[in-house]
């Protein structure tokens, strides 16, 4: 397979596909997609993240009773291409779930 190249085309070629556009970069994708399960007062949540860089997610759980303790979980690393699971639970019902996000 013949290929013609001049240094000229190929320089052109690179500033076409760049992925920075003057001064401002592309931000990187990060944030795994979490699904969240509440069975009474159990909560399960499945955390996948698709992107390179490790996600580490904290599982928060607002329950619904003024005396039954809230909880924030300690955070988990969803590596890349890696799904996990965190778990929780409230004595009585749950008011709210929602997943943190770090670097």
């Amino acid at each position: 397979m013949p290929v013609l190249a001049s240094s000229d085309a190929s320089e052109e070629s690179t500033r076409e596909h760049a992925r920075v556009e003057g001064d401002k970069a592309v931000p990187e994708a990060f944030g795994a997609e979490c699904r969240t399960g509440i069975d009474g007062s159990h909560v399960t949540v499945y955390c996948h993240n698709p992107y390179a860089a490790t996600d580490k997610v904290r599982l928060h759980i607002e329950c619904d009773r003024w005396w039954d303790l809230d909880s924030d979980g300690a955070p988990v690393a969803a590596e890349p291409a890696m799904t996990v699971r965190l778990t929780g639970r409230c004595w009585k019902e749950v008011r709210s779930v929602w997943v943190s996000h770090e670097r």
